[in-house]
């Protein structure tokens, strides 16, 4: 059989195709115990034009503070998995109670170390600037960690101005049983969790599968929901230049990111 060979020339040269950057990139590192994240990210990503990307960081449950700082050595590692050589607008580590415990700068330098040219976000990084997209000074925070992981994750809003109104835990040690937390305990979970005087509801954790129940949470209390991975796809998305009001995704998909938080993960 004859086989016919095109000559497009040269990949990096050749008008034949796009150069090397122009395809905007965005990488999740997910803990390999995670069984949402991906999903969620892809729900409110699907069909933007952004190619999304993850890689898996060595993790053992039971999650304490001791197994989420041990995180940071192996970030580095794990970033550098992300398609080795190709370039990315944004690294994303998903880990909201890791972030709080290593630090966004702690995070940025493992990242960045294999991957200088990206910005580098977490779920705090990004749920902050959803926050602030939405004009919020009182919260809410739901958690399904056990109290001792979720107190830092409060303490770290509250350090970033956040009047922390309630703190509600469900005690949760495995992030593959937070996997499977239904959306209509969701919704009866947010609701019980909500302070009267707070004006929105953080629902914490790339493993909880909030993004499908966000519209229907803030139906049923009637302010704005922020959760992990919504916030991290918002971001993504507004970092890569695509503004689309998203209405699956909730309030915070018809705000747009503040100039100084287009920075915060800048390389």
């Amino acid at each position: 059989m004859d086989v016919r060979v095109s000559d497009l020339g040269p990949p990096r040269a050749s008008a034949a195709f796009y150069p090397p950057d122009a395809l905007r990139r965005v990488g999740l590192i997910v803990l390999e115990t995670d069984l949402t994240m991906e999903r969620d990210v892809a729900r409110l990503t699907h069909g933007r034009d952004v190619g999304v990307h993850a890689t898996r960081v060595a993790f053992a449950n039971p999650i304490t503070a001791a197994s989420l700082a041990a995180l940071e050595a192996r970030l580095t590692d794990a970033a550098a998995s992300l398609i080795p050589d190709a370039p990315f607008d944004v690294v994303h580590f998903g880990c909201t109670s890791a972030s709080a415990v290593i630090g966004d700068a702690g995070v940025a330098a493992a990242v960045r170390a294999a991957k200088p040219g990206a910005a580098v976000t977490n779920p705090v990084i990004a749920a902050d600037a959803a926050l602030r997209a939405l004009g919020v000074h009182r919260l809410s925070i739901l958690t399904p960690y056990v109290p001792e992981v979720s107190r830092p994750v409060a303490a770290r809003f509250a350090d970033l101005g956040y009047r922390i109104e309630g703190l509600t835990c469900w005690g949760i040690e495995d992030d593959r049983d937070m996997a499977l937390v239904r959306p209509d305990t969701l919704v009866r979970e947010a609701a019980a969790a909500i302070a009267p005087q707070a004006e929105a509801l953080f629902i914490s954790c790339t493993a909880v599968p909030s993004a499908e129940a966000v519209t229907a949470i803030e139906a049923e209390i009637g302010r704005p929901v922020v959760t992990s991975n919504q916030a991290a796809a918002w971001m993504a998305l507004r970092l890569c230049g695509v503004e689309d009001d998203i209405p699956e995704g909730g309030r915070l998909f018809g705000r747009t990111l503040a100039p100084q938080d287009r920075t915060k993960g800048a390389a």
